[in-house]
């Protein structure tokens, strides 16, 4: 009984735990690439923002908000948007969305209850009868069972992910002089799948991952655990009053 009580006590501890970081923390990958250059260049820093999807121009408001949050993110690697496409080292093309759903199969922890208590017990009582004598007697009381929790078990669970993604690809400002086109410089590409369907929510966090993996080569997928109260975030939102009052946002410290 004592180990039952330790069982149970122990997954509503760690229940307790895993809604609380489900709530604020969320694992994002980041997969960078890097391309070496053909040709000895100055380090690029300044560059002009597209849309790489043709379906979501550049006027469309959820662009706008996106848009600000990777100006944000690529101004805390001490880039900045220049004014034209004259002026610019590179064309940084913005690609965001979220696939359609897939089936997962997971194991969660459901909780066991058992019936406890109930059934019948004698109680002796006064009882008076017309004439007003006083006599004891017996009579049964009905208990109604109830449930007490006794432990959880660990069953599987089919549930609909959704996998949220956000893209930054960096090229060349101009064609080759072979005619060739643009080539690329760097790409970054932050992923997170859950069972979420908000992409607006999750776009500050992915933005976020992206800021440490701009213009690197990760040689392969990275973990990052972002919080949604994190500093990190915080920054990457700050940027949309910044921009929104005509400012260029701070780097980051």
């Amino acid at each position: 009984m004592f180990a039952r009580v330790l069982h149970v006590f122990a997954a509503l501890a760690g229940a307790a735990a895993l809604t609380g970081c489900a709530t604020d923390a969320h694992q994002v990958k980041v997969d960078a690439i890097s391309k070496p250059a053909t040709a000895p260049r100055t380090t690029a820093q300044a560059y002009r923002l597209k849309s790489k999807n043709p379906a979501l121009g550049e006027e469309n408001l959820r662009y706008k908000e996106v848009a600000d949050y990777v100006r944000t993110a690529l101004s805390g690697r001490g880039l900045y948007e220049a004014p034209n496409d004259d002026t610019a080292d590179m064309v940084v093309e913005l690609d965001f969305g979220m696939d359609s759903p897939r089936s997962k199969v997971q194991r969660v922890n459901v909780p066991v209850y058992a019936p406890v208590g109930g059934g019948v017990r004698y109680e002796t009582v006064p009882t008076t009868d017309a004439k007003g004598n006083t006599t004891m007697r017996t009579v049964p009381v009905y208990d109604p069972p109830r449930s007490e929790l006794i432990g959880y078990d660990d069953v599987p669970r089919q549930v609909a992910i959704y996998e949220k993604y956000l893209r930054i690809t960096a090229r060349e400002s101009r064609s080759s002089s072979e005619g060739k086109p643009p080539a690329e410089l760097w790409s970054v590409q932050a992923v997170t799948v859950d069972e979420s369907k908000d992409l607006r929510k999750y776009l500050p966090l992915m933005a976020s991952a992206t800021v440490e993996f701009i213009g690197q080569d990760t040689g392969h997928q990275t973990s990052v655990r972002v919080r949604e109260t994190g500093s990190d975030v915080q920054f990457i939102r700050r940027g949309i009053v910044s921009g929104a009052a005509g400012a260029s946002p701070s780097p980051k410290p």
